[in-house]
């Protein structure tokens, strides 16, 4: 029988990305796929992780698989994420020719946003962040306070205020600059006080919202006064963190100085082959920052086999942009996501920030296969000796 000393905080976390939403798409399938070969059919992502954190298109499917629908049960399976984003994806993002993307760029955002809206508000309705089937973290950041704004189930549930529709929190988390517009709504708790919400894209303070996550765990510890690690917040032995990337350019070497020395706005904004230097540069370094921390982290605690982050830095052409939803191109993501799974498990190396490979810990669809089979010993632990359910734990 397990014991609260003996208890694992399970954590799943999607980075941004756009339609490249299609490369963890596939990755969750095959997480999910496994766990049910282990617990049968009905197996959710949301009955194994104590918390689902997503920035930008992770936030939708963050709240894709842990929104409830009128069973209680998740809206989405993983399976059905890929669904949405292919009979979706060239709505969100209709293709047009570049001169007339450039003559919208001047006047405005890339998109108007109200497909993708309209989507989001129809399938999320009237549910709020605190009724989400397990812990939620989705990363925004407030353009008038010029600082991030953090929604997460355990502040919706102790700061009425904080508790804004998940609808209203998804289209903040998406909302990137030059692409889509920010977004502004209020709330209001049950005394009539009000806040008032400015929210572009979270990827501008965490694309990659895993150290968010981890912050938000320890804080609730913190303060509800839980000592459930024997070894304090910082016991990262009682970790179980899956970190899924949307793929990046990086490895392209896409820009150098003697380009960019030469750019002025508009070409930070838009190159000719259709990137955007200034958004692919914050995500970019937000997200492998945080990546190098808590690898770093895990591996001076020698917990390093409890973070698993699946990523690709090869990504090229249209591959590396947010908003090609062509049919070609979003069949091009899901192989991507495939490729992911086949390749050799990596690992930060501390001395020069930079992934290896480990190749005795085969590939990442052999280290999620290990991770699933962990996440349903650990349901199993916790339900023989009553407690309780992922959301629960902490």
């Amino acid at each position: 029988m397990a014991t609260l000393a003996s208890r694992k905080v399970t954590v799943l976390t999607i980075d941004g990305g756009g339609i490249r939403g299609l490369i963890p798409g596939t990755i969750l399938g095959f997480l999910e796929k496994k766990l049910q070969e282990l617990d049968g059919p009905n197996a959710r992502l949301a009955d194994y992780f104590d918390y689902i954190a997503g920035t930008s298109t992770g936030g939708l499917i963050t709240a894709m698989l842990a929104a409830p629908n009128k069973d209680k049960r998740p809206l989405f399976t993983a399976e059905g994420i890929n669904k949405f984003y292919l009979e979706n994806g060239p709505n969100i993002f209709p293709q047009r020719p570049d001169f007339v993307n450039t003559l919208l760029e001047l006047k405005g955002p890339k998109y108007d946003g109200e497909f993708l809206h309209s989507k989001i508000q129809g399938l999320l309705g009237a549910t709020r962040v605190n009724e989400t089937l397990t812990n939620v973290v989705i990363p925004a950041f407030d353009v008038k306070n010029l600082q991030p704004t953090i929604f997460s189930t355990f502040d919706a549930q102790s700061r009425p205020l904080k508790n804004a529709l998940l609808s209203d929190v998804c289209i903040s988390t998406s909302a990137a600059p030059t692409y889509l517009p920010a977004h502004f709504f209020q709330t209001r708790d049950d005394a009539g006080n009000t806040r008032d919400f400015n929210l572009i894209d979270g990827g501008v303070a965490a694309n990659n919202p895993t150290m968010v996550t981890i912050n938000q765990i320890t804080r609730k510890m913190i303060v509800d006064k839980q000592d459930i690690f024997p070894g304090g917040p910082t016991d990262y032995d009682k970790f179980l963190v899956i970190s899924i990337g949307t793929g990046s350019a990086k490895a392209a070497a896409m820009y150098t100085a003697k380009e960019a020395a030469g750019w002025g706005i508009l070409s930070w904004l838009h190159t000719k082959e259709g990137y955007t230097p200034i958004v692919d540069m914050f995500s970019y370094s937000s997200a492998a920052l945080v990546d190098y921390n808590v690898s770093i982290l895990f591996q001076a605690l020698r917990s390093e086999k409890n973070y698993l982050r699946i990523q690709d830095d090869s990504l090229k052409g249209t591959e590396a942009t947010v908003d090609v939803a062509t049919g070609e191109n979003m069949k091009k993501l899901i192989g991507i996501g495939e490729r992911m799974l086949a390749s050799t498990v990596s690992r930060v190396d501390m001395e020069t920030g930079k992934p290896v490979a480990v190749p005795e810990e085969g590939t990442n669809a052999d280290a999620l296969t290990r991770f699933a089979k962990m996440l349903s010993d650990e349901k199993k632990a916790r339900t023989s000796s009553s407690q309780g359910k992922p959301g629960s734990a902490l």
